[in-house]
C-alpha cells in the first residue's frame, strides 16, 4: 500500500520533466549549425585563389597594353627619324652647322614633301656630314655635293654673272634651299643655296626650303676666294645638320 503512492509521485515528476526536455531539444534543433573548421579553411583558400587569379589576369592585360603602346611609340619614333613619315610628322627646320657658322632653314614639307622626306632620311644617315661647298658662284649659288657629282654645276658657271639682273621670282629668290631634279635611280642629293634670284632655273631645281636665320653666314661663304673653276681655295662646308620641329 505504501509503494503505490511513491510510484504515482514519480510518474507525476516525469510528466513535468518531459515537456522541459522536449523544449530544450526543440531549441537545439532551431539554433544555428556549427561550421566545421576544415570547411572554413577550404572556403578561405578558394577565395584567395580567386583573388590571385583576378590579379594575375589584370597584370597580364596591363602588361600587354603597355607593350602595345610602347611598340606603337617606337614605330612612330623610328618612322620620324628615318624620314619615312610625311606631312606634319616631318621636321619643320634644318640647322646647317657649317665651318662659317649656323644657318637655319625652314623646310617646305607640304609643297616639296617627297624631297624633304628624302632629305630627312639622308640627314639621319649622316649623308651630309663633312660635305663641302664645291662651287661658290657670287650673285648666284653656293653648291654642296660629294666629289663624284662636281660636274653638275659646269653649265652654270658662264651664267653666274648675269643672274643678278634677273627679276625676282616668288619661288626662286635669294636664300632658298634647293636640289637638282632627280634622275631615275639617283640616290644622291646635292644642296644649293641661292644668293640671288634665279627664276630661269625653274626647270632644273626643286626648291624645298628657305633660309630664315644665318643669311650673313651664307654671304660669308659666298665671299670666299675661289679658283677659276669657282671652287673655294680653302675648304668650307657642312659639319652636320640638325633637324628640329621648332626653330
Amino acid at each position: 500500500m505504501m509503494a503505490e503512492p511513491g510510484r504515482r509521485r514519480q510518474k507525476h515528476l516525469m510528466a513535468k520533466i518531459k515537456p522541459q526536455a522536449l523544449l530544450l531539444q526543440s531549441k537545439k534543433k532551431k539554433g544555428p549549425t556549427r561550421i566545421n573548421p576544415s570547411t572554413v579553411i577550404t572556403c578561405n583558400i578558394i577565395v584567395i585563389l580567386i583573388v590571385l587569379s583576378l590579379y594575375a589576369t589584370y597584370r597580364n592585360w596591363f602588361n600587354r597594353s603597355s607593350n602595345q603602346l610602347g611598340t606603337g611609340l617606337e614605330n612612330f619614333e623610328r618612322s620620324v627619324t628615318s624620314g619615312e613619315s610625311t606631312g606634319t610628322h616631318l621636321p619643320s627646320y634644318a640647322i646647317f652647322n657649317t665651318s662659317k657658322g649656323s644657318i637655319t632653314i625652314e623646310l617646305y614639307k607640304d609643297a616639296s614633301r617627297d624631297v624633304v622626306n628624302k632629305f630627312v632620311n639622308l640627314c639621319q644617315k649622316g649623308y651630309f656630314k663633312g660635305m663641302l661647298f664645291n662651287h661658290v658662284i657670287k650673285n648666284f649659288v653656293i653648291q654642296g655635293g660629294h666629289s663624284q657629282t662636281l660636274e653638275v654645276a659646269g653649265d652654270w658657271i658662264l651664267k653666274g654673272k648675269a643672274h643678278s639682273q634677273l627679276a625676282t621670282s616668288p619661288k626662286h629668290e635669294a636664300f632658298m634651299l634647293g636640289t637638282l631634279k632627280p634622275n631615275k635611280g639617283s640616290k644622291e642629293l646635292e644642296l644649293f643655296i641661292t644668293t640671288a634670284p634665279i627664276p630661269d632655273l625653274s626647270d632644273k631645281l626643286i626648291i624645298f626650303g628657305r633660309v630664315i636665320k644665318g643669311e650673313d653666314v651664307v654671304q660669308e661663304i659666298e665671299e670666299v676666294d675661289t679658283d677659276e673653276h669657282y671652287q673655294p681655295k680653302s675648304p668650307v662646308g657642312i659639319v652636320d645638320i640638325a633637324l628640329k620641329q621648332e626653330a
